[in-house]
């Protein structure tokens, strides 16, 4: 069966039970990658610089040469981790791409197409998917935004929407983060700003066409930002303002946060505390000390709501975007179904 050279367009349209192998080297995948690509690099990290250090400084051919030494005593490895990989899809068909459509790829291709696989080939490498997913923030979209205080539980909302057959995109999922300096007390790792936007921009590409909900963010995610002219895109749509009782509020974010050791929390709030004001931070601190998370969380969940209705409000026509949704608890099914029945009644 003879190797298909496909663009990225196609490439992307291949059905999900194809295996894509991106065969750069290992710390290429874990920098980003195309979400789903199994890795399987032809070269180590250091192979990979040998090979590009005699291609810069000798040649051309003798970076070939140096590249068919680490192949070839790696061939049958090769195949039988494909073999492995494909064992569980049962398919034969396999993509796959490297950095610039060059020649990693295709030897690998070669390789395969040779032991009795339908090959794919990206034109163009990892460095086209890039270009065709960055401009699936230029585009515009049918967003919904769940707004509100902090404790309101709109993460919840954001999953029972999905529950409930709609398309979600859920920012802070993909991030790895939720948002604040308390947004990432599990200390998952995140993901590298490049991977954050492969991902955003492969479920943007997937919703195009339908009405997509999310949260109202910040720019920021922890150590990742929303590419920012699709966050200005977000700032220009509707805003489901749901605005939950203060007391309401504190009880989910006691409940959420009140299992966290007092070390992580107390970092937390040191952090924040610049913008907090020493006073504050001091008593927020104390009371903590004392095993009194109302009062500690009652102080951060002030200062909050001060910063999110101040960015809240920050976009431009504010009063026209933003429809407030007065709701008496936190309760994710109700308001759920209230949300809804308000989108519905437009």
């Amino acid at each position: 069966m003879p190797i298909s050279k496909l663009n990225i367009e196609d490439f992307l349209k291949l059905p999900q039970s194809t295996i894509i192998l991106d065969v750069r080297s290992p710390s290429e995948y874990e920098h980003a990658h195309i979400p789903g690509a199994f890795s399987l690099p032809l070269f180590t990290n250091e192979e990979r610089k040998i090979v590009g250090t005699a291609y810069k400084q000798e040649s051309r051919e003798k970076a070939i040469k140096i590249g068919l030494d680490f192949f070839g005593i790696k061939t049958v490895k090769i195949i039988e981790e494909v073999e492995k990989i494909t064992s569980f899809n049962k398919t034969k068909e396999i993509a796959v791409h490297c950095w610039r459509g060059g020649m990693r790829s295709a030897a690998i291709a070669w390789l395969l197409d040779l032991y009795g696989f339908k090959v794919f080939l990206l034109t163009g490498g990892y460095k086209t998917y890039r270009n065709y997913i960055i401009q699936f923030f230029n585009k515009d979209y049918n967003l919904k935004i769940v707004g509100g205080y902090t404790g309101s539980n709109k993460t919840g909302i954001i999953h029972q929407l999905k529950k409930e057959g709609e398309k979600v995109i859920d920012l802070e999922s993909i991030a790895q983060h939720k948002g604040s300096a308390f947004g990432n007390l599990d200390l998952h790792a995140q993901p590298s700003q490049e991977m954050f936007e492969n991902l955003l921009a492969a479920q943007l590409r997937k919703y195009q066409s339908s009405l997509i909900w999310m949260e109202d963010e910040g720019q920021r995610l922890g150590n990742v930002n929303i590419p920012f002219v699709f966050f200005e895109t977000m700032r220009r749509h509707p805003v489901l303002f749901i605005n939950i009782p203060f007391e309401e509020r504190l009880l989910h974010i006691v409940n959420g946060y009140g299992k966290y050791s007092k070390e992580k929390l107390i970092n937390a709030i040191v952090r924040i505390k610049k913008k907090l004001g020493g006073l504050e931070t001091k008593n927020a601190i104390n009371f903590l000390l004392e095993d009194d998370l109302k009062n500690c969380f009652a102080i951060l969940l002030k200062y909050y709501d001060k910063l999110y209705l101040r960015g809240t409000f920050k976009r431009e026509d504010a009063e026209q975007l933003i429809k407030q949704i007065d709701l008496v608890s936190t309760e994710v099914n109700l308001n759920t179904k209230k949300i809804l029945e308000h989108v519905s009644n437009k």
